[in-house]
């Protein structure tokens, strides 16, 4: 017996290994076709953002004779110059962000607010209300431009900060947000909290918000990025080039605002840099966004 049985595993192995390989060839081609879309769907991507950053750096006659190369030929930095200098390149920048952080931090205070409410109060109507949200997050933006600059103008606050800011300061989604996930936090940690004597904010505020951390940072990303590209309100919201945002100055930039003639690399260099500060937060919160789904507590 124990000199037959190695032979039977010996001579039974080399059958096993042999079935399995036509499968793991199966495999590993599927692998690297997969990896392969994946390249070329990146690059497809990217390719556009490429040639922004480096056009950025061209002549204008580079830019307009070799608009897809990736070497400037010669390398310039005069549309930087351009920007800084001969344009209102720095106010449009002080401007977002002076609106940015406002608009950013009111979201997360007023959505956080809101979704609470609708989470865990009871009062009559709440239903109704939530309703209501939903539909105006189903409702174009575009749509709202007329009735916006209707309500600004006859409340004064036309051609100021106040009117660039505060219709941002909440937002339907950001609401929708925080009271999903406020649903997900069990109701006994809050119960322990009343026992002690905590009112409705102070349970809020220092018990039921500091677990909502992930969703607080998906509001602060999507409320920072939204707020730093929006543009249809900066529209109708003010005139007064002394207010104006980057992405409504950029727009004015890309009509021809400096001069005639292309001007291809101070057009790009200025939709490059705006990109900078949204990926710089981005970065920062990304880890934090991706563990969205394991922020709650369980009971």
């Amino acid at each position: 017996m124990s000199m037959t049985t190695p032979v039977a595993v010996q001579a039974v192995a080399p059958t096993v290994v042999r079935r399995g390989r036509p499968g793991l060839r199966r495999s590993g081609v599927a692998t690297l076709v997969t990896y392969l879309v994946l390249i070329g769907l990146a690059v497809i991507y990217i390719f556009p953002f490429l040639i922004n950053v480096v056009t950025m750096v061209k002549t204008d006659a580079d830019a307009a004779a070799n608009p897809l190369s990736l070497i400037p030929d010669p390398w310039s930095w005069g549309a930087l110059h351009r920007l800084f200098l001969n344009s209102d390149f720095p106010t449009w920048f002080k401007n977002s962000v002076i609106i940015t952080l406002f608009v950013t931090a009111g979201r997360v205070f007023f959505d956080s607010l809101a979704g609470y409410a609708l989470a865990r109060l009871p009062f009559r109507g709440r239903r109704v209300i939530f309703g209501s949200l939903v539909a105006v997050m189903a409702v174009p933006s575009v749509v709202l431009l007329i009735p916006k600059f209707l309500v600004i103008n006859q409340l004064g606050m036309f051609n100021s900060y106040s009117g660039l800011i505060i219709p941002l300061l909440a937002d339907a989604a950001g609401v929708f947000i925080m009271k999903n996930f406020f649903e997900s936090i069990p109701v006994s940690v809050e119960e322990a909290a009343r026992i002690d004597g905590a009112g409705p904010f102070r349970v809020f505020w220092s018990i039921v918000l500091p677990m909502a951390t992930p969703a607080v940072v998906t509001i602060v990303i999507l409320s920072f990025q939204g707020s730093w590209n929006e543009l249809g309100h900066f529209i109708v919201a003010a005139n007064d080039p002394s207010l104006t945002p980057l992405t409504k100055g950029v727009a004015q930039l890309a009509s021809g605002a400096l001069s005639a003639g292309s001007q291809y690399p101070v057009k790009l260099a200025a939709g490059a840099l705006m990109t900078i500060p949204v990926a710089v937060v981005f970065f920062i919160f990304q880890r934090r966004i991706m563990n969205a789904a394991g922020g709650a507590v369980k009971e």
